[in-house]
């Protein structure tokens, strides 16, 4: 690699962090999430980064702080999905998966999972980890709810399968497809401004505004394909049932993984439906070792066989453990944390047992 692409340019942070209303002023000074200029080297950023704030706190949250919590609880909430239903005998809810299993090959609503070689020619794998582990960054700072930061990874995806871009470009790409994804899903998203200033104003408004045009434009204003959070909710009603073990733990161990999974481009070529299966099933060998982490009615209900899910789960399973010795952090730092039963300080067992994968008698 040369020298231009292994360097990183740390701009400053401004002392004033606008509030998500132009409008409205905060007087408190803080610091915020900066990406600097995309490289190809993690450990440059994470330097970068460790000049900044680790865990970035947002002023808004002490000025709403009624509101904020609510918001917070609410977003909680939406990560369980308990429910005492059995979802084998939910006409809606198996609908509903069929329908998005119909939805999920369709090659318009996918990203070619080669586009790296294929299409770009500036960016690398590595780039793309470090603008989605920033954008996880981003979505905590702006309490986002995490089915934003999945439908930005997506658009981000699918775009790159067709458009080849620079690399100074990338963040631009990435705060475009964040405000378009919060226009989709929440009630209400962070402003142009607010995205212009989280990259430290590397872009202005009209720059992200017409980029966010060319997104809409590309999908053909199709901005809801399904995404693993969609069947990793549907699939955890079948997870839950007849589980012995914490049912709360188990939820956010699958939302962490299916998270780590976002950051690792070689997961682009599996089917959403299939890294959400795997996410339960690598959660349900983490917590219980001893036990197959996969069931008849799991089976029954996803589609899916052990073996079916194979690479997937072995792909995840060396994220969880980090085998490539990754220096980004925000998504294991996010799931320490207590609110999210501080799934991210779980280990796996280095090996899961071949005959996990084998069939199940039916």
């Amino acid at each position: 690699m040369d020298e231009q692409e292994n360097s990183v340019s740390t701009t400053p942070s401004s002392n004033k962090r606008p509030s998500m209303s132009p409008s409205r002023q905060i007087p408190a000074p803080k610091k915020r999430v900066v990406l600097g200029e995309i490289s190809n080297s993690t450990n440059d950023v994470v330097s970068t980064q460790n000049s900044a704030p680790k865990k970035p706190k947002s002023s808004l949250k002490k000025k709403k702080k009624k509101t904020t919590t609510k918001r917070e609880g609410e977003a909680l909430k939406t990560e369980i999905v308990v429910r005492s239903v059995d979802p084998r005998k939910s006409d809606h809810s198996s609908s509903i998966y069929r329908h998005l299993l119909s939805l999920e090959m369709d090659m318009n609503k996918r990203s070619s999972p080669s586009y790296m070689g294929r299409v770009q020619n500036d960016i690398s794998p590595n780039m793309r980890e470090i603008l989605v582990d920033w954008l996880v960054e981003v979505a905590e700072e702006y309490q986002l709810v995490t089915d934003t930061l999945f439908l930005t990874v997506s658009y981000i995806d699918r775009y790159l399968s067709s458009y080849a871009i620079s690399r100074n470009k990338l963040q631009l790409l990435g705060v475009a497809c964040m405000l378009v994804a919060s226009k989709y899903e929440e009630i209400c998203p962070p402003c142009v401004e607010d995205l212009c200033y989280i990259t430290d104003n590397t872009y202005i408004m009209e720059e992200v505004l017409e980029m966010e045009r060319d997104v809409l434009k590309f999908l053909n204003f199709d901005t809801g394909p399904p995404t693993t959070k969609n069947f990793l909710r549907i699939l955890m009603r079948a997870a839950l049932e007849n589980y012995k073990s914490s049912k709360t733990q188990l939820e956010f161990l699958s939302c962490y993984l299916v998270e780590l999974s976002l950051l690792d481009y070689s997961c682009v070529q599996f089917l959403p439906s299939v890294v959400a299966a795997s996410a339960i099933f690598l959660s349900r060998f983490t917590i219980q070792p001893e036990v197959h982490p996969w069931s008849l009615a799991l089976q029954s209900y996803s589609g899916y066989r052990p073996s079916d899910l194979k690479m997937c789960v072995r792909a995840i399973h060396d994220l969880q453990l980090n085998i490539k010795g990754s220096s980004l952090r925000a998504v294991r730092d996010k799931y320490r944390k207590p609110k999210y039963a501080c799934v991210g300080t779980l280990t796996s067992l280095p090996e899961i047992p071949a005959i996990y994968f084998e069939a199940i008698d039916i």
